[in-house]
């Protein structure tokens, strides 16, 4: 359930950014290898979610596989991951004044820090501080984020299309992930008040 909700809000998040910039943009907002690297990444973080601990309050009664409790989350959560996208490309276009190559760089290290980082948030109906994840995950999606932050600076850069972000850049993301993740938490724990798995 975990990797479902968070996958399929993530997913549906990403399509909505990716239609939306490609409608303004004179260019690619994401290049096809850069996307295929950002769901790769995505995808090694969530490996180690069988070992995360499962709350004990789901466990209490059993679970039915509910479709309806999936769209309601998908399509509540995916278009908040949009605005932060948004703000991405604001960012990129008006601060930095981004050609292609920095436009792409920036929102891949946004996009893959936001949707990676967000399972800690997802993961439990709790208060994420009360339900501490594995160290698997905790591990895995941190050095996901990590990695996607650090491949701009690396020789692999210019055959991926990216480029070195500036500095500023990072101050930038480190607010809007907090950001991010603080909403996330309001948002969730509204839904669970009004729609209990």
């Amino acid at each position: 359930m975990k990797y479902v909700l968070m996958g399929t809000s993530s997913n549906f998040g990403n399509m909505l950014s990716m239609a939306a910039a490609s409608l303004f943009l004179p260019f690619l907002p994401m290049l096809p290898l850069q996307i295929l690297l950002n769901n790769f990444l995505y995808d090694l973080a969530q490996v180690p979610i069988p070992s995360d601990r499962v709350d004990g309050t789901y466990m209490l009664k059993p679970k039915r596989w509910n479709i309806a409790f999936i769209r309601r989350f998908m399509l509540l959560i995916g278009p908040l991951s949009s605005v932060f996208d948004f703000a991405t490309f604001a960012i990129m276009l008006w601060v930095f004044e981004a050609e292609p190559g920095l436009f792409r760089t920036g929102w891949f290290v946004e996009s893959l820090a936001t949707q990676t980082l967000v399972i800690f948030v997802i993961r439990t109906a709790d208060r994420p501080w009360r339900s501490r994840p594995s160290p698997g995950l905790a591990w895995g999606v941190g050095a996901c984020a990590a990695a996607g932050a650090l491949l701009p600076f690396t020789p692999l850069a210019p055959w991926l299309g990216f480029t070195p972000l500036p500095p500023l850049f990072f101050g930038f993301l480190l607010l809007m992930v907090l950001a991010y993740l603080g909403l996330m938490e309001m948002v969730k724990r509204w839904f669970y008040r009004h729609y209990p798995m």
